[in-house]
């Protein structure tokens, strides 16, 4: 019962100094990237979605009601006071996302610095931008602005699956989310089958090139994987759905590729698979949260669990010295920022 009646606070004093400081060691940029996930999480009767950012270091959950990009962003900045930024990257991911020439010039002559999301409807309103894709496209670069205002570096790489809110800063494609494309493929003759294999033998292939390219960088390896690869999505076989898969993954080759260029990248997003596993399975088990205090307590111990686990930390002790004061555990935010300095 002392856990129950302290969950409140265990949040507000815990579970945000964790994502504090993962926000200041990713400005510093000690962290290179982070992995990002997220799952069906429903609250009060109606579907929702729960966001895992996480690294070696820390594992977070944040439940909401939607996971568009503009939802991602603002988990990215948790915590932080300026949300809304118009600056220089702000207008260059509106530029690149084809906001209307006549808004965007406008905006470049702007700068603005809003904390909430109700004065920044307000702001947009003043300025006249009602479009629904215009008010999302300036919401998000604003966003991406804050971002970048707060330390974080527009190099800054997020692995994820193929999830378009995901695709932000430098973003990298997991492998084995971009394979599953060709294994789900059901192929109607023996012709078919022999492409499919071919392929994935292919795919395979260059993926364990790439594994030992980032034990050993070089230059002339880095080009042949790439011509392989260049090879292998615009190979036309017998099978036409095979060469409309492998065609949307040649679209995705500098996601896929990106481990050539930043050889210290992950080439999957198992972390953040195996992070959400926890949580997924208790929402098997218990189904929805009725209340916010039960959706914020599910977050957090999620949150606090995984990232005492990244630590070989125990969970129970943990809890214990916090609620009862007891000594021998330091604070989370210090184990993390010695892991980070380290790794």
């Amino acid at each position: 019962m002392l856990i129950l009646t302290r969950k409140k606070s265990l949040h507000s004093t815990y579970v945000e100094k964790i994502y504090y400081l993962c926000y200041d060691v990713l400005s510093r940029t000690q962290v290179k990237y982070i992995h990002t996930d997220d799952t069906g999480a429903r609250h009060k009767g109606q579907n929702g979605y729960c966001t895992h950012i996480g690294n070696d270091f820390f594992a977070w959950f944040s439940s909401t009601e939607s996971k568009s990009r503009i939802n991602f962003l603002n988990c990215l900045s948790q915590g932080k006071t300026t949300l809304y930024t118009l600056n220089t990257g702000a207008i260059e991911y509106m530029a690149q996302n084809k906001l209307s020439v006549v808004i965007l010039a406008t905006l470049e002559n702007i700068s603005v610095c809003i904390n909430t999301a109700p004065d920044w409807c307000e702001w947009l309103d003043q300025q006249g931008i009602v479009k629904p894709r215009h008010r999302k496209i300036v919401t998000e670069g604003a966003l991406m602005g804050g971002l970048l205002d707060q330390g974080i570096s527009s190099d800054f790489s997020i692995i994820s699956d193929d999830a378009g809110q995901f695709n932000v800063f430098d973003h990298a494609l997991c492998w084995i989310h971009a394979e599953r494309v060709i294994n789900r493929l059901i192929p109607l003759n023996d012709s078919h089958t022999k492409a499919v294999d071919d392929a994935r033998d292919q795919l395979w292939s260059i993926y364990h090139d790439l594994k030992a390219y980032k034990l050993n960088p070089v230059t002339e390896q880095a080009s042949s994987i790439r011509q392989r690869f260049q090879i292998l999505c615009s190979t036309k076989t017998c099978y036409e759905t095979l060469n409309q898969a492998l065609g949307r993954m040649g679209k995705n080759q500098h996601e896929l590729l990106r481990v050539l260029d930043k050889p210290y990248l992950p080439l999957h997003n198992n972390l953040s698979e195996r992070d959400i596993r926890d949580y997924v399975k208790k929402r098997k088990i218990s189904g929805s949260t009725r209340s916010d205090a039960g959706r914020k307590a599910r977050d957090t111990f999620a949150s606090l669990k995984k990232t005492c686990r990244k630590h070989g930390m125990s969970f129970w002790g943990y809890l214990k010295s916090r609620l009862l004061k007891l000594e021998g555990i330091p604070p989370l935010s210090e184990v993390i920022r010695a892991a980070a300095a380290s790794g």
